[in-house]
């Protein structure tokens, strides 16, 4: 065993393949259970014990190379079964003991810890990687080997007899050896999914085993330790405290903000922690990831959990804030969390838009605060400590009455002055801001600057880091920047145009391996993308669009729905298709910002309404993991509400940076 980098253990047995030929099965079982970190089943045990007897056995001719148990893949929370360094090659064996069928859940497994080593494994990056799926028990394959550009292997299959033949089908280099010791204390830079992290941290990893760990940059494990010691401190101190975590899109607030609400939640301490989101798509789909994934982890085990019982443990952990604010409009005691986790805090409402909701909605007359001066107010219930987490987003408000950042610090400076306002120093752009100087609001000695609480570099995008940067020049109309973030960006990043959404389809069905998903998203406003087979104001199921597999006529991979940038913000897809409409233009070096409405588009004269747009599209350009084609119509000049003119100017100016067309 192995433990490198931020203190993972690596794998749980390690050795070259001559000294475990050498090892007993009772030495190799010893070191395997010695790092258990949970009461071992009989299951497991059994299954340890068949894969060393079929190593043994199958590996006993090599001369050779390097074997690790359990492998630690931290971005899903898992360990692989097995990985085998051979001359060049890095062989990723998964294990199904006792089965007789190749099953596509199992292959896609495989291939899902191929593709993370490939990613994420420094090592890794250059090497050939061969999953093998062996289950034990099936009939003999006859495999094809099929490279892709990235040297991952599709997944092969092998069973208990045949599984060095699979191995040596694959060539190597027998010049070549991996080193395997640098290759086992390579960097780790996992940037999980916002779904994998909550299930990974619900599970009991921490944020340092799922987080990237970059010398040069503030990471997520950084801002959760200072985000901590801020918690520690006003509990110590009986203070009151709130701490903005701000960052470009992608950047990992919401993984910072899961993390610090996984680590305190803890009624017995009265330290209860919640984590808050305005985003009902977000919550939703959250809450039922983790369900599933409880129901499947217990399943067969003495703790086995029905759905029922492990979604009410969910929504204890992740709830909508409006529930939190029904719940506490109905009392004046303070609530039981102490520790508040506020997503995607710039969307509260204004006091317009709040008193417009309580009139309606609630049948309360002339209310008078705004959602975060209420939300502040009911923490401000509790006599001693408490602590507001709020997760802000630049950029980011997509919908009328979202107030954005300068309504917390209004309210702080007109009713909260006692509170303590921790802040990073990076708070200077204008999608922070909307030009209102929010430090000098509070008070000196209440101000507290920390550079921890600002998170500056996506890692959504983990190809590159720029996208986000690329994105906003792009918006920003800076062609001269965006050219030059695209030539940077292109060869990890793939980004492409299209004029025909048959051509984006068949592009995002050829990148998608495994587990990855698909989809295609496009802006709530884009009406006149229907002659496509679009459908804006056809409402997805979130849950389904976002969890359920590729088969599923309802889920994202299917190509058939499209989601807006209400069911997508906060939430990701490895490769993504942005459908544009003429709702957002690009004429004479400026956009134009368009409504439709009746049978015409008409333009938006309304600052406030153009920047939501402006930011529609933001959400929608950087919800990609891993790479993105757009989709411009051609338009047609027999439809006035289509005219070529309409798009082919946007178009023509994403050309002129130098994004090429398929």
């Amino acid at each position: 065993m192995n433990e490198r980098g931020n203190g993972i253990k690596r794998a749980y047995y390690s050795n070259t393949v001559a000294a475990f030929l050498e090892d007993s099965e009772n030495s190799i079982l010893g070191a395997l259970v010695a790092h258990q970190e949970f009461t071992l089943e009989d299951l497991q045990k059994n299954s340890w014990i068949s894969q060393t007897r079929i190593l043994k056995e199958r590996l006993s001719t090599l001369e050779n190379g390097h074997i690790l148990f359990e492998y630690s893949i931290p971005r899903m929370g898992k360990r692989v079964d097995a990985v085998l360094l051979l001359n060049d090659v890095v062989f990723v064996l998964e294990f199904k003991v006792g089965t007789d069928q190749y099953e596509k859940y199992a292959i896609d497994q495989a291939l899902d810890y191929a593709l993370d080593l490939k990613n994420f494994h420094e090592q890794s990056h250059d090497k050939k990687i061969v999953p093998i799926l062996v289950a034990t028990e099936a009939a003999e394959f006859n495999n094809t080997l099929e490279q892709f550009e990235d040297s991952v292997f599709s997944p092969l299959k092998a069973n208990k007899h045949n599984l060095l033949d699979v191995i040596l089908s694959v060539p190597s280099e027998t010049s070549i050896n991996i080193d395997p010791s640098a290759w086992e204390e390579s960097i780790y830079k996992p940037t999980p999914t916002i779904i994998e992290a909550a299930q990974a941290l619900y599970k009991g990893h921490s944020v340092k085993e799922i987080s990237r760990a970059d010398s040069d940059t503030i990471n997520l494990s950084k801002t959760s330790d200072a985000i901590a010691k801020i918690i520690d401190d006003s509990k110590l101190k009986n203070d009151k405290s709130i701490c903005f975590i701000t960052g470009v899109p992608g950047a990992g607030k919401t993984l910072a903000g899961l993390n610090i609400a996984n680590e305190r939640h803890n009624i017995d301490e009265g330290e209860h922690a919640v984590f808050l989101s305005g985003n009902g798509p977000l919550v939703l789909i959250l809450q039922e990831a983790l369900a599933r994934d409880e129901v499947l982890v217990k399943k067969g085990t003495s703790d086995a959990i029905t759905k029922a019982k492990a979604l009410s443990e969910t929504k204890v952990f992740i709830q909508h804030i409006h529930h939190f604010r029904d719940d506490s409009l109905q009392t004046s005691e303070a609530p039981i969390e102490r520790v508040a986790v506020f997503d995607e805090a710039q969307r509260a409402w204004t006091l317009e838009q709040t008193r417009k909701f309580m009139k309606t909605k609630k049948g309360i007359q002339d209310y008078d605060m705004s959602e975060p001066e209420f939300l502040i107010s009911v923490m401000d219930r509790h006599e001693n400590w408490s602590i507001i987490i709020c997760l802000i987003g630049g950029g980011q408000e997509i919908n009328t009455g979202e107030a954005g950042l300068p309504e917390w610090f209004s309210s702080i400076q007109k009713n909260y002055p006692h509170w303590n306002v921790y802040v990073s120093d990076k708070l200077t752009d204008q999608e922070y801001t909307r030009g209102n100087d929010l430090f000098s609001m509070i008070k000196k000695e209440r101000l507290f600057i920390q550079g921890e609480l600002h998170l500056s570099v996506s890692v959504r995008s983990y190809r590159s880091e720029k996208v986000s940067a690329l994105v906003k020049s792009i918006l920003d109309g800076n062609s001269s920047k965006a050219k030059r973030l695209y030539s940077e960006t292109k060869n990890d990043y793939p980004l492409l145009l299209t004029r025909n959404i048959e051509h984006a389809k068949d592009w995002l069905r050829s990148k998608s391996r495994g587990t990855e998903r698909c989809g295609i998203i496009a802006s709530s406003g884009a009406y006149r993308l229907r002659p496509y087979g679009i459908h804006v104001k056809t409402k997805i199921d979130p849950v389904n669009w976002f969890l359920n597999d590729k088969k599923d006529v309802r889920s994202s991979c299917f190509l058939e729905e499209a989601a807006t940038e209400f069911e997508i913000q906060g939430l990701e897809l490895d490769w993504i298709c942005v459908a544009w409409d003429a709702n957002f233009r690009f004429t004479n070096g400026q956009w134009e910002y368009k409504n439709f409405r009746g049978t015409s588009w008409q333009n938006i004269i309304d600052e406030t309404r153009m920047l939501y747009l402006k930011n529609n599209y933001r959400v929608l350009l950087t919800r990609a993991r891993q790479g993105m084609i757009i989709f411009i119509p051609e338009g047609d000049d027999t439809d006035t509400t289509r005219i070529q003119s309409f798009y082919d100017t946007t178009y023509n100016y994403l050309q002129s940076i130098g994004i090429s067309c398929i």
